[in-house]
């Protein structure tokens, strides 16, 4: 899958003081972790990140662009703040090319909202799968089209798109239920209007008056 570029900027000072002040600065903080390699604290705008997050999600492959040096790195960890869901750090990783990474991929259930049989409910399992490949085979997804399902034949792990693709190992049980779908159980059983008793209209209370 072709890498989808970001810049960002290196940071040469850390510390609790200078990272709230360029999160006024709408200036997002991150890491950039190397296996084997030097840390890079670097940091990027929160405009720019949220286009390439958009496009690009939390598995695929980016090219971050830090001060000229350019690498493949993957997202490894958001942290946002627990009340404004605002993004507070980011951590990457970057990537060897020539060497498999393991990650995890969400789930996407294609046509969800245009299954066939109604009415229905549908239940997902599984969110997210875990997989190995090369960085060029990160799929954005593992994609499986939910149209048609019937109530008998849950879709297995084994029917996603990324199944069949060369390059890429699912490190799961294919035999794995990924989503079902099953009928809508009656809660209540439904009253017949006829038998619903017609209200009686309450005499008003009569008051006496005392001379």
């Amino acid at each position: 899958m072709p890498a989808i570029k970001m810049q960002m900027t290196k940071r040469t000072e850390t510390g609790k003081n200078l990272v709230k002040k360029i999160r006024e600065k709408n200036i997002i903080p991150a890491v950039i972790y190397s296996r084997g390699g030097e840390t890079i604290s670097a940091s990027v705008s929160s405009a720019e990140f949220q286009k390439v997050y958009r496009e690009a999600g939390a598995s695929s492959l980016l090219e971050l662009d830090v001060a000229g040096e350019v690498m493949p790195a993957i997202i490894k960890d958001i942290q946002r703040h627990p009340v404004k869901g605002e993004i507070l750090h980011i951590d990457f990783q970057k990537l060897n090319m020539d060497e498999k990474v393991k990650m995890s991929v969400p789930v996407i259930l294609v046509n969800r909202d245009n299954i066939r049989l109604q009415p229905s409910i549908l239940m997902q399992l599984l969110d997210q799968i875990e997989i190995e490949c090369l960085p060029t085979n990160i799929p954005n997804g593992a994609e499986v089209n939910v149209e048609n399902m019937d109530f008998t034949t849950p879709i297995l792990v084994k029917d996603l798109d990324i199944a069949n693709i060369e390059g890429i190992t699912i490190l799961r049980d294919l035999e794995d239920v990924v989503c079902t779908l099953s009928q809508p159980s009656v809660s209540e059983e439904e009253t017949d209007e006829d038998d619903i008793p017609e209200a009686t209209e309450a005499a008003p209370d009569e008051i006496e008056s005392k001379e």
